[in-house]
């Protein structure tokens, strides 16, 4: 991961030692066990945290940026302005009323993008919590946990629908059922070739999925990684050359 994701613990100290812990356990849970499927979910996480060093959406743009993002909500420089600047109006303004966030609420910010797959509005942090287990509605910041960060962001890929068009290798089908659209394709492809290629080094035995035990995401200290075992401890080791 020094390669791949030089700057992953800039943000979150120990989020890539976090990812290699988990990720075996993670993996064979939701049944990612070939080297294809783990390229088509770290190359969509990749891109989607900005390889761990966006892991909460940023907000504070200018009113000429609005207008290339929203142009449909900003189409002028007045009309954008109110916004530049402050990340909690905006979010609220543009994700209120829409994807169970309520309108004159603050859950448009208190539930922006954040984690491995930018989970995104109240709804999606309801459906993550109800397939983790981790209570990320009143503490979404669990999801940037470097022991839950990579569970939140395969359930996530999961709960998209993401899996059948994985298996196909459909990079364009993957992209929609996650991002919604096809924002940042270009940078999708490329991260689904250095993972694809990272992946050539070690064959990946398949395995029978495994259910992990219910997290406590409440009230347990934190706890210094542990280095991965097993199959994947070994692909791992070797792709992000580990230290």
């Amino acid at each position: 991961m020094t390669r791949l994701w030089p700057r992953g613990d800039q943000k979150i100290p120990g989020l890539r030692a976090g990812i290699i812990e988990t990720a075996p356990a993670v993996f064979r849970k939701h049944g990612i066990n070939t080297p294809l499927l783990i390229a088509h979910v770290m190359a969509q996480i990749s891109h989607e945290c900005g390889a761990g060093h966006d892991v909460v959406e940023n907000l504070n743009y200018t009113a000429g940026r609005m207008m290339q993002v929203w142009p449909s909500r900003f189409p002028t420089l007045a009309s954008g302005a109110p916004y530049a600047g402050n990340p909690r109006a905006l979010a609220n303004k543009v994700y209120n009323g829409r994807m169970g966030n309520a309108l004159g609420s603050d859950d448009g910010y208190h539930f922006r993008g954040r984690g491995a797959s930018q989970t995104t509005g109240r709804e999606g942090y309801r459906r993550l919590a109800r397939a983790t287990g981790l209570d990320v509605v009143n503490h979404p910041d669990l999801v940037n946990d470097p022991r839950y960060f990579m569970e939140c962001g395969v359930a996530d890929f999961i709960n998209c629908g993401c899996l059948p068009y994985a298996k196909s290798d459909d990079l364009l089908g993957v992209t929609r059922r996650l991002n919604g659209g096809t924002v940042g394709l270009d940078q999708r492809k490329q991260w689904l070739a250095k993972w694809k290629a990272a992946m050539v080094a070690v064959p990946v035995p398949r395995g029978p999925a495994v259910i992990l035990p219910s997290p406590r995401p409440i009230d347990v200290p934190p706890v210094a990684p542990k280095p991965a075992t097993g199959w994947l401890a070994a692909i791992l080791n070797i792709i992000f050359k580990r230290r």
